[in-house]
């Protein structure tokens, strides 16, 4: 993976994550990447506090009634090129709450996703090689623009 990757990454990519109303299973499981066993950052993946320096929206749990505008107005904010991660079963298709009644749904009815990470939570390594398609899919996205 390292030398498509060092091919193909031509810059640092910054990351915004966003909690949409999710468990927080997904979430621990991001820290883990970030933690030194998996250490993502020596690949130049980094998170940022502000959407508008971010170059792509890492999402986690379905979209809650309360979370629908706001979700959308970090997608917005966020500059294009840009790339959306739906994290987890829950973000992804609902999982356990899909009839709730606080739901809006899914993250893709919200706002179009690009890469979907499946697991309930997903394992660190799903994530790692969700963010490399995520960042090859950027690229070719500047290459276009």
């Amino acid at each position: 993976m390292t030398k498509s990757l060092s091919k193909s990454f031509k810059k640092a990519l910054w990351v915004y994550h966003m909690n949409s109303g999710s468990c927080n299973g997904c979430d621990i499981e991001i820290l883990a990447v970030l933690c030194p066993r998996y250490d993502l950052e020596r690949f130049g993946i980094r998170l940022v506090g502000s959407p508008r320096h971010a170059d792509v929206l890492l999402i986690t749990g379905p979209v809650t009634r309360q979370m629908e505008g706001k979700v959308q107005r970090v997608y917005k904010q966020i500059p294009d090129p840009k790339v959306v991660i739906s994290v987890g079963n829950c973000g992804n298709t609902g999982d356990v709450f899909f009839e709730s009644y606080n739901l809006v749904g899914p993250v893709d009815q919200v706002i179009p996703v690009d890469v979907y990470i499946i697991g309930c939570p997903p394992r660190p390594e799903n994530i790692i090689n969700g963010v490399a398609k995520a960042w090859m899919k950027l690229e070719t996205l500047e290459v276009k623009t």
